[in-house]
């Protein structure tokens, strides 16, 4: 993949995760089709004019519903959108209804009042999604209290005043209704600014005060509607519903601008709200409602009595008004520390994506709910290098780098985390394979971009699991099945991904229970060597031999290498095995030495693997083993594979370390990694061996570049001054043509198979007639 390519993936995965401008145009293009039409309308039918309202709740109910369907948003935020977005249908409804009525008549038609009202409660009942603070029945108690004085005012200052002004003709059912919808909009104002003073917000405080416009010009219209003249009752009833419409796509699009930022947490504005003065408001309302109508019906020393009593009451508000103040003040910094410390509680800090926390409670969330589900569990291969080799810090710019391009190539519905060190994660939407498939694919060619991190370009492939939420799966399974997969993918040669498949539980519960017979193995001496020789092909003579190891289990027989040794290097029971080999062999050696002199081979050949060679005590181990036993550094070869060499820093000093000991170094299955030429100028080697790969079919002249490969390998050595060892010879054609090339040592089931200690000795002995080389 080219960088302007690159450039271009993240360029489309950003425009992806932005908020979508469609809902919010709709809703500004039928504001605008309102205005327009109240401008150059000339008194006709006035139906055109309120087609603007179904169409801005129509872009209200998708902005709602998008973030409703978000993932990656907690699930009280999620639940208080769709709540919304079910308001929103309900005041389109209204605004349908207003349509085909078409009127300009005084008040509002109970069919109509009657779905706002359904609205307006539904959005209530959004707020009731929200996170309760401490001392909820308290909280509740007030809330209730607020709105009952706000309703309580309203509907006396509707009766005595609102309705006084009204035309006498118009039907009692068209005032009520509106003033119903006038009263329930008073109420939403209060519950929307008891919500954004609240320490407990989780939704944007700026969007609740954009949703605050909607219930706002609920009671202006009401007003209008009642006792306003027929040019603004017009005006009011047409453009009402998509102002109500806009202001809940701005809200709703503000809100994913807010969660499209990392590590931005709402946060509850220290200020007094203009809406939690409300219920002041109401009263003191309600005390010029009072005074009026006390002024008209009683005489000078009641009014007295009336006037110092509503005197009394505002001293009252006052001074509570100013003990709220100090009280927000001194809860503004508590807001912001509990914002952070929840923010820190479910985001990484290095790379500000979700944290295991927060991931495994969506993940649980879907999983309660019934939805689909998927997980991408991410595994950076071999970052271990780069901390060894580089420093942590460009350790941590790369998990950086990595979760970002996470970000930018995950749809706006995915939740992508930091696990923890160089794990990672992505939950979908979806249980569909092909899907969760294509998503793993886009993530792999994401990363196969080298990635600049300060003056170095690095690269970073990764190994990933697919795991699909099944009937019944917990979010602790679908991680555990997840990593499964994911170690599937590894085995496989890594850069890759792998799917979760019920067999694959098996065998890890397999490897499991054979990891704990290993052990035992160990401990019990089930575990012997054979020998497989490693011959001169020139003279016959035997130079060597490589040590393997076998398990003959009591239960189960002869177990192949194949299946212990990749258990015992996941369990880490490859260094016991490891030590017991390399003691075994050399002891060994040591015996053939003493029973057969110069008869005997004259070193062995001991397999090592990366976690060996990893251990601060490998070196003095073998120098320990060396000098019981007798031998001289000389008669050992270690065999290392070209993977366990570039497995770090220390991997590299230890077989530095072991080659100024004095003991050879062999690099075993040379040519099939994608770096061994350049290993031979950074590794102590001193043997290499060919491939069996490259040996097989190597008579048949079909595969030139087997025959290359072969050939040149012989010609490295020589002119390197090292040994070429051809493993895997099988046919006497195979031989001759490995000798024709210049080789001169090989090994493989032609000339002899593994054989235990006595007829390996047998065989040694046969073979030391032979002229040496």
């Amino acid at each position: 993949m080219t960088a302007p390519a690159t450039r271009v993936g993240r360029r489309r995965a950003q425009k992806q995760a932005r908020p979508g401008p469609l809902p919010l145009a709709v809703a500004v293009l039928a504001l605008a089709w309102s205005l327009v039409w109240l401008t150059v309308q000339d008194g006709g039918t006035t139906r055109p004019g309120y087609a603007g309202g179904p169409l801005a709740m129509l872009g209200a109910f998708l902005a709602c519903r998008r973030i409703g369907a978000m993932i990656v948003v907690a699930r009280p935020v999620r639940s208080f959108w769709r709540w919304f977005a079910n308001a929103a249908i309900c005041l389109g409804a209204g605004a349908a209804i207003s349509f085909a009525l078409a009127n300009n008549r005084p008040g509002l038609s109970p069919y109509v009042a009657a779905p706002i009202m359904l609205g307006v409660a539904m959005a209530l009942l959004a707020f009731l999604q929200l996170p309760r603070e401490r001392r909820s029945s308290l909280r509740w108690t007030q809330l209730v209290l607020d709105g009952a004085t706000v309703a309580v005012s309203g509907t006396l200052i509707f009766w005595y005043v609102v309705f006084q002004l009204a035309d006498p003709a118009t039907s009692p059912a068209t005032l009520q209704g509106a003033a119903v919808v006038g009263v329930g909009g008073l109420i939403a104002l209060v519950v929307i600014g008891r919500a954004a003073m609240s320490p407990a917000s989780v939704v944007d405080p700026l969007s609740l005060r954009m949703l605050a416009v909607a219930p706002l010009t609920g009671v202006v219209s009401s007003v209008l509607l009642i006792a306003g003249s027929p040019t603004a009752r017009l005006w009011l009833s047409v453009l009402s519903v998509p102002l109500v419409g806009l202001a809940m796509c701005l809200a709703a699009y503000r809100q994913q601008l807010v969660l499209g930022r990392p590590g931005v947490t709402a946060v509850a504005p220290a200020r007094r709200s203009v809406y939690n003065a409300l219920p002041l408001i109401s009263v003191i309302a309600t005390a010029a409602l009072v005074i009026t109508v006390s002024a008209r019906q009683l005489d000078s020393h009641q009014r007295v009595v009336i006037v110092g009593a509503v005197l009394i009451a505002a001293f009252v508000v006052a001074r509570q008004l100013l003990g709220l103040r100090a009280n927000e003040r001194m809860l503004g910094g508590i807001r912001r520390q509990q914002a952070e410390l929840e923010r820190l509680a479910m985001h990484d800090p290095l790379t500000g994506l979700a944290n295991r926390a927060r991931f495994g409670t969506v993940l649980g969330e879907r999983l309660d709910a019934h939805l689909p589900a998927s997980v991408l569990l991410v595994d950076i291969d071999d970052f271990k290098m780069v901390n060894d080799t580089m420093g942590h810090a460009v350790g941590d710019q790369l998990l950086y780098e990595v979760a970002q391009r996470l970000r930018h190539h995950s749809a706006v519905t995915h939740l992508p985390s930091r696990l923890g060190g160089d794990e990672f994660a992505v939950l979908l939407d979806t249980d569909e394979p092909v899907q969760a498939e294509a998503a793993a694919a886009r993530i792999l060619a994401a990363l196969a971009v080298p990635f600049r991190v300060g003056e170095h370009h690095l690269l970073a492939h990764a190994s990933i699991g697919v795991a699909l939420a099944g009937p019944g799966d917990s979010a602790d399974e679908m991680l555990r099945n997840a990593d499964i997969a994911m170690y599937a993918a590894k085995a496989s040669g890594k850069a890759s991904y792998a799917r979760f498949e019920p067999r694959m539980r098996n065998e890890v519960v397999n490897h499991a229970r054979l990891g704990s017979e290993l052990h035992n193995a160990i401990i019990r001496h089930e575990l012997y060597l054979m020998y497989q020789p490693v011959f001169d092909i020139t003279t016959g003579r035997m130079s060597g031999a490589e040590a393997l190891v076998r398990w003959r289990h009591p239960v189960r027989g002869n177990v192949s290498p194949g299946d212990f040794i990749p258990v015992a290097e996941r369990s880490g029971l490859i260094v016991p095995l490891g030590s017991w080999v390399l003691r075994e062999a050399c002891e060994q050696l040591a015996r053939w030495h003493a029973e057969y002199g110069p008869a005997a081979i004259r070193s062995i050949n001991v397999n090592v693997a990366a976690r060996q060679l990893r251990e601060s005590g490998f070196v003095d181990e073998v120098a320990a083993v060396l000098s019981d036993t007798g031998l001289v550094p000389a008669n050992l070869v270690l065999e290392v594979t070209e993977s366990s060499v570039v497995d770090g820093r220390q991997v590299r000093d230890t077989l530095e370390a072991l080659h100024e000991l004095g003991v050879r170094l062999a690099l075993d299955d040379f040519g099939t990694g994608q770096s061994s030429l350049s290993l031979l100028r950074a590794f102590p080697v001193d043997v290499l061996k060919l491939d069996k790969s490259f040996v097989d079919g190597i008579c048949d002249g079909e595969d030139r570049g087997r025959l290359a490969v072969a050939a040149a390998v012989a010609q490295l050595a020589e002119y390197l001054d090292l040994y070429a060892v051809a493993e895997g010879i099988e046919t006497a054609a195979q031989l001759e043509r490995l000798r024709q090339m210049g080789y001169r040592l090989g090994q493989g089931y032609y000339m002899a198979k593994p054989l235990p200690p006595a007829e390996m000795a047998a065989l040694m002995v046969r073979t030391a007639t032979a002229v040496p080389v």
